[in-house]
């Protein structure tokens, strides 16, 4: 009961995703134990209509409203959700997310146009990061998405992007 109070408690006051570790380490127990204890309080929330699920998203776990209540709580969810990406970013931010690392001239190349502005735009929103340089000629600044792009599209890694179909021959590396 007390594991239960707690992990919920820690969910809400995370404001993050905490990874399994992390749970682990508060609630003193393995990380072998805590898949139980998880299901355990989501059926707690479930049984007794509390309107919060526990969401496994960026490698963490984290306390969400049930989505079928967020249209009856647009009005008081906060902050208002950021203008959405233009196609242009999507379309970078795709790119990025299958193919990273990638450099800005890997991505220009493949979109055909210029991706200086979008990838500024892109970090500032903290969906991609740079994570180092290319061993190359002029060592370009790699890129890479960040834990904020698997948490706002709602993937628990990389591995649930959708698998690519019909890749252009410019997108495949060799």
């Amino acid at each position: 009961m007390r594991h239960r109070a707690l992990l919920c408690a820690g969910l809400l006051a995370a404001n993050r995703p905490l990874k399994p570790n992390e749970i682990a380490r508060l609630l003193a127990i393995s990380t072998d134990t805590l898949r139980a204890v998880i299901q355990d309080l989501q059926n707690v929330l479930e049984q007794q209509g509390m309107g919060l699920v526990i969401e496994e998203v960026a490698g963490g776990y984290c306390l969400v409203v049930d989505p079928s209540l967020t249209p009856d709580l647009a009005d008081f969810l906060s902050p208002p959700p950021l203008p959405q990406l233009s196609n242009a970013a999507l379309e970078t931010l795709a790119l990025v997310a299958y193919q990273q690392p990638v450099t800005r001239g890997e991505l220009e190349a493949a979109r055909g146009v210029s991706c200086s502005s979008t990838l500024d735009t892109l970090q500032e929103r903290e969906l991609i990061k740079v994570i180092g340089r290319k061993d190359v000629i002029g060592k370009p600044l790699l890129y890479a998405t960040t834990e904020r792009f698997l948490i706002e599209f709602g993937l628990k890694s990389l591995e649930d992007l959708p698998a690519l179909t019909n890749k252009p021959a410019e997108f495949l590396r060799g």
